[in-house]
């Protein structure tokens, strides 16, 4: 089959198209005929970088989102069907093969049927994403009804999924984006108050909104200043739940003398430490996301889609900064 496959880190170029044998479907397993692969941010800095996990190794298929055709089962699986349309989060940080190639193999236990209304490439550009805000927002930040919540980049990936999660669980949506365009698109989301961070300080804008309050929990989706910032925008008591690392000038006084709290999200965390139960629960929330997009009460945009051969532009594209919703890479028909 072909795949795209990391021999070591280096630019977009460092992607190589190359043929391999196909996967088998080992006992508890699923192959699946790939038709679509979310592209993620965490697919350029693996790429820039090698593997940023214990245990993985190069040579390296990237691309943990996933969706396509199960085309066999092996000994053991009863719940999955050949010729089945299944969504996953598997592979892609060098320890399992990711889904950037023409066929994959998975867990049986970690698949997620497509609802017939949702089409693969759509289904391909959900699981990280989502599974990043619902942890970020529900698991990490305890986001109620009633409070407000700072989404950052709320026309992003994750950002524009939060929004949709939030609102529908009850909360105020303030969000920041870079222009006219991403602010309509997160307006039609759900999103209550749109910041424009190019023209305003965050911060002032959400303590003005707020009556100088400060929401009781930010979303950060951007890191660095933007991380450090967000410290100043929440009520006593609020909690900051960011997706990148820590940045070493964190305000801890602040922090302090507000009683806040200050949580990280890395959705990658069961698969990377082989934690069965984690995964099986993000399968679970995986479910009830693929529920929500059959009924429409989640959207998720795919702004441009590559063949396997465009692997190197979509990662221009996704480093380039400013994508609103996601990149898929389009590995065939599901």
């Amino acid at each position: 089959m072909q795949c795209v496959k990391l021999f070591e880190p280096g630019g977009p170029e460092a992607l190589q198209l190359t043929e391999v044998a196909t996967p088998e479907a080992e006992r508890g397993r699923v192959q699946v005929r790939v038709a679509a692969a979310g592209v993620n941010p965490i697919d350029a800095k693996q790429r820039q970088r090698g593997p940023l996990f214990p245990g993985g190794t190069l040579p390296a298929i990237l691309g943990c989102d996933g969706a396509g055709t199960v085309t066999a089962a092996g000994d053991g699986v009863d719940a999955v069907a050949v010729g089945q349309r299944v969504l996953f989060f598997n592979g892609g940080i060098g320890l399992e093969p990711g889904n950037y190639a023409e066929y994959t193999s998975v867990d049986a236990r970690y698949v997620v049927p497509i609802p017939d209304s949702v089409d693969c490439n759509t289904a391909a550009a959900m699981p990280l994403a989502a599974l990043t805000a619902w942890e970020g927002l529900f698991d990490r930040g305890r986001l109620q009804r009633g409070e407000s919540v700072l989404i950052h980049a709320g026309a992003g990936g994750v950002g524009h999924i939060a929004i949709q999660l939030a609102r529908e669980a009850g909360a105020e949506v303030l969000t920041t984006v870079s222009d006219d365009t991403k602010a309509q698109f997160v307006r039609d989301l759900g999103a209550a108050h749109v910041i424009r961070y190019r023209d305003e300080d965050f911060v002032a804008a959400v303590l003005a909104h707020t009556g100088g309050r400060g929401v009781d929990l930010v979303l950060d989706t951007v890191g660095g200043a933007v991380c450090t910032r967000s410290l100043h925008a929440l009520a006593t008591y609020g909690r900051l739940v960011t997706i990148l690392a820590l940045p070493e000038e964190m305000d801890w006084p602040h922090a302090r003398l507000h009683n806040l709290t200050v949580a990280q999200e890395l959705m990658v965390t069961p698969m990377a430490l082989g934690d069965d139960a984690g995964r099986r629960q993000q399968t679970a929330i995986l479910s009830e996301c693929a529920s929500r997009l059959a009924d429409g009460r989640l959207r998720v945009h795919v702004a441009e889609t590559f063949p396997l051969e465009g692997v190197a532009e979509a990662h221009r594209r996704i480093e380039s900064g400013g994508v609103m919703g996601k990149l898929v890479l389009a590995a065939g028909s599901g």
